[in-house]
């Protein structure tokens, strides 16, 4: 039983890593970096200081959106990779990969100032540079 579990992981893993145009170092950054929002972010809340809910705490509801968004994120990266495929071209998953790993980035940082971490004054001007250009964006 233990051989066949392990043997419909590996496979399923392999799909998936596949599908996403192959396992390098640009993928395993990007759920790592994923991975650490996720993480930080959860942390935010458990302390009550999350921008993401009403209260600040914890809330399932916001976990499961967080994750979602991910998974699209992958998904994202799975288009660009087939669009790789379709143009012959090598470069549309590695932009994609690499937008996304900024934005991750930016998050770890924005969650990680929440929790009290002292942040450098560029930084948080460049984070509040990049939330009013966000809004702005959105609003047009």
């Amino acid at each position: 039983m233990k051989k066949y579990f392990c043997t419909v992981i590996g496979l399923a893993g392999a799909a998936v890593s596949s599908a996403l145009g192959g396992w390098d170092t640009a993928l395993g950054t990007l759920l790592i970096f994923m991975a650490a929002d996720f993480l930080t972010g959860t942390a935010a809340a458990a302390f009550g200081r999350s921008p993401k809910t009403p209260g600040g705490g914890l809330d399932s509801r916001a976990g499961w959106l967080g994750l979602c968004r991910k998974g699209l994120v992958l998904l994202l990266v799975l288009v660009g990779h087939r669009l790789d495929l379709t143009l012959g071209t090598d470069y549309v998953r590695n932009t994609v990969i690499i937008g996304f790993m900024v934005n991750e980035l930016l998050s770890v940082t924005e969650n990680v100032g929440v929790l009290g971490v002292p942040m450098p004054g560029i930084i948080k001007r460049m984070i509040e540079l990049l939330k009013n250009e966000e809004e702005k964006n959105d609003r047009s």
